[in-house]
C-alpha cells in the first residue's frame, strides 16, 4: 500500500456495487482512508492479530484495480483473507489470479496452517473465486454477520495446506481416455464422493440426492421414468457422473436429468466428451432428442448447453429454462 493509493481506495470504497456484501456502510469517509492507508504505510507485511491489505494493479498499465487483505491469528497460524475489486474489473479473472497468489505467498513464505474466507451467500461471483483457488465449503452460519443494526448469515469456505497441494497437483489436461461405466457395489464409494463445488449446487444436486432419486424415480405422465445412471470414467479414475430419464410409451423424449463433475477434473473438458458418449448411445436407441434444463444466473451451465447444440424452447419448468438438441 502506497500514499498515493489513498484515491482509489476512497473511491472503491464508496462505489455501491463494491461494497454491498462488505463489512462496511456508505458513504465511507475520506478521513478513514487517509488513515487507513497511514498505518497500512507503515506495515511492512501482515503482522499477528492486525489487518493488512495489498494494493492490486494491472501489470501492463499499472492501473490499480482493487485491494486483497490478510487478518493473521493464532501467531501467524490461521490466516482469514478478503478481496475487493472495481466493478470496472470484475470479470477478467484478477480476483482468482491475486487470490491464488496471495494464498501460495501465505503457505509458502509465512508459514501458515489454515487459510479461510467468509462471505455472504447470495454473494456467488465471491464464492466462485474461493473456488477457483481450491478452498473448501466448510459451513453455512444463521445470523452471525451484523453490519449496523443489520444481520446476515455467512458462508464459511477454508483450506489446509494439505488441500492447497491437493488442489494443485489436480490433472489440468484433457484426458487420453472418457467411459460411462455402470454403477455397481464395488465403485458406489467413489461415486458417493463425487464433489462439484458448493455455489454449483444451486445447479446440480450432490451425489446422494442423485442416487436416491435414481433408486426412487419420479412419476411422470401417470407412470415412473426410467431413469438411466452411469459413473464417468477418465483415465481410469472415476471423475463424475450422468443421469437421464429413457424415452418410454410415456415419456415422447429422453431428458438429460444430472450431469455432475467433480470439482478435481472440472475445466478438462470431460462433460463434453461425456455427453457425446450419451448422445451415441441414445442415438443407438432411436431417440431423435433429448431435453435438458438450466437455471439461469452467474454460473449457469447455459453456455455449455448451448454449445454442444441445445436450443432453448421458450419454456420455463420449476423455475428452470428447458432445451433441446436434435439427435
Amino acid at each position: 500500500m502506497r500514499a498515493s493509493d489513498a484515491d482509489a481506495l476512497h473511491q472503491r470504497r464508496n462505489h455501491p456495487d463494491a461494497a454491498r456484501y462488505q463489512n462496511w456502510q456508505l458513504p465511507y469517509p475520506r478521513e478513514r482512508v487517509d488513515e487507513l492507508v497511514a498505518e497500512l504505510v507503515d506495515m511492512v507485511g501482515p503482522e499477528n492479530d492486525e489487518w493488512w491489505m495489498a494494493t492490486l494493479e494491472e501489470a501492463r498499465t499499472r492501473t490499480v484495480v482493487g485491494d486483497v487483505v490478510v487478518h493473521l491469528t493464532l501467531d501467524g497460524r490461521s490466516a482469514e483473507i478478503g478481496y475487493t475489486l472495481h466493478p470496472d474489473f470484475w470479470g477478467k479473472g484478477y480476483a482468482v489470479e491475486a487470490v491464488s497468489a496471495l494464498v501460495r505467498y501465505l503457505f509458502d513464505d509465512l508459514g501458515v496452517t489454515r487459510i479461510f474466507g467468509m462471505l455472504y451467500p447470495d454473494n456467488i461471483a465471491s464464492a466462485m473465486v474461493l473456488e477457483r483457488v481450491g478452498m473448501l465449503f466448510e459451513g453455512h452460519t444463521r445470523g452471525s454477520f451484523w453490519l449496523g443494526d443489520e444481520n446476515s448469515d455467512d458462508w464459511i469456505y477454508g483450506m489446509l495446506r494439505s488441500d492447497w497441494e491437493t488442489w494443485v497437483a489436480r490433472p489440468h489436461t484433457s484426458p487420453e481416455s472418457v467411459t460411462l461405466e455402470d454403477v455397481t457395489s464395488d465403485n458406489l464409494g467413489a461415486v458417493m464422493r463425487l464433489r462439484t463445488h458448493h455455489s454449483q449446487e444451486r445447479m446440480v444436486a450432490p451425489m446422494a440426492w442423485t442416487v436416491a432419486q435414481y433408486a426412487f424415480p419420479d412419476e411422470e405422465n401417470g407412470a415412473p421414468v426410467v431413469p438411466w445412471l452411469k459413473t464417468i470414467v477418465a483415465d481410469g479414475d472415476i471423475v463424475g457422473a450422468v443421469m437421464l430419464t429413457l424415452q418410454t410409451e410415456h415419456h415422447n423424449e429422453p431428458y438429460l436429468w444430472r450431469l455432475l463433475i467433480d470439482r478435481l477434473h472440472q475445466r478438462r473438458g470431460i462433460g463434453r466428451t461425456a455427453l457425446g458418449l450419451v448422445f451415441e448411445e441414445l442415438t443407438g436407441q432411436g431417440a431423435g432428442s433429448v431435453v435438458v434444463s438450466w437455471v439461469d444466473g452467474k454460473g449457469s451451465p447455459r453456455n455449455f448447453y448451448t454449445g454442444l447444440g441445445f436450443v432453448p424452447t421458450g419454456e420455463i419448468e420449476h423455475g428452470e429454462v428447458v432445451a433441446r438438441k436434435q439427435l
